[in-house]
């Protein structure tokens, strides 16, 4: 197992209703199939509960209710994880939210501050928390999922600058952390087959979903197929496990392709 005896928080481990399955909870549940003690987190207790127990089976969980936007709740959960195991391995930072397809002139200020508080600030702050307690074990991994569209061309101002923010906290932390043996990754999905991205943007855009999956199908070079939560998951199974141990600052996509095009 490639995390046998590790603890692993997953933040945002729940997900939004779909057909699908989220990136967090697939991480979450892969981490367990893989041996690690996962602590679930989500703003979504009822969602947290739904991934420990498609998970128990795995490996010991427990669930946590938190808002990562407010600092008291990501030292809870740090706390938490570390009153029932110890110690903290790894940290995958896996919340985000979409905005409209707003350009610059449009996007609206409480929009704005709304898409960086939770994409940027949350992993700020549950980044900031966890981090005393892997100074202290002088190891750990934080993992933060990112986007392509940090690097890419897209009409999604906030959303595109946010993740932007993700990639350079994570080169930040990764520097400034080296000397403990902590090492800071970010994943760059590009367009996945999950419950957020697809009944949620076929519900803001009116599109049936069908068109919408054969649209984002249609833009990806790798076998004109979008990848699924599970691409994901695995990604973050290497970044997370020893096998990484000598990978930090790394931005990785995972995205069939279409950030190759650039340039």
């Amino acid at each position: 197992m490639r995390l046998k005896d590790k603890i692993a928080i997953v933040v945002g481990a729940g997900q939004t209703t779909g057909d699908t399955i989220g990136n967090g909870r697939a991480t979450a549940i892969l981490f367990a199939r893989e041996g690690a003690r996962v602590v679930v987190v989500d703003s979504s207790f009822e969602s947290a509960l739904e991934t420990q127990t498609m998970i128990e089976a795995e490996g010991g969980t427990c669930s946590v209710k938190a808002d990562t936007t407010r600092e008291k709740d990501c030292r809870a959960f740090i706390q938490r994880a570390v009153d029932a195991y110890g110690r903290v391995d790894i940290l995958h930072n896996n919340v985000g939210i979409r905005g409209g397809n707003d350009e610059i002139l449009s996007l609206t200020e409480e929009n704005w501050d709304r898409i960086m508080t939770v994409n940027l600030k949350g992993m700020f702050l549950s980044s900031r928390s966890v981090l005393p307690v892997m100074r202290q074990q002088r190891n750990g991994s934080i993992i933060n999922i990112s986007s392509i569209a940090a690097i890419c061309s897209t009409g999604i101002v906030a959303y595109k600058t946010s993740k932007a923010g993700v990639n350079a906290l994570t080169h930040q932390i990764a520097l400034e952390n080296a000397k403990y043996n902590i090492r800071a990754n970010a994943i760059m999905p590009g367009l996945m087959n999950t419950p957020m991205a697809i009944e949620g943007i076929s519900k803001a855009r009116g599109v049936a979903k069908e068109d919408l999956i054969r649209q984002r199908d249609a833009s990806v070079p790798l076998g004109g197929k979008m990848g699924t939560a599970w691409d994901v998951a695995y990604a973050a199974l290497f970044l997370a496990s020893d096998e990484a141990k000598f990978i930090t600052g790394v931005m990785l996509p995972v995205d069939g392709g279409q950030s190759a095009r650039i340039g």
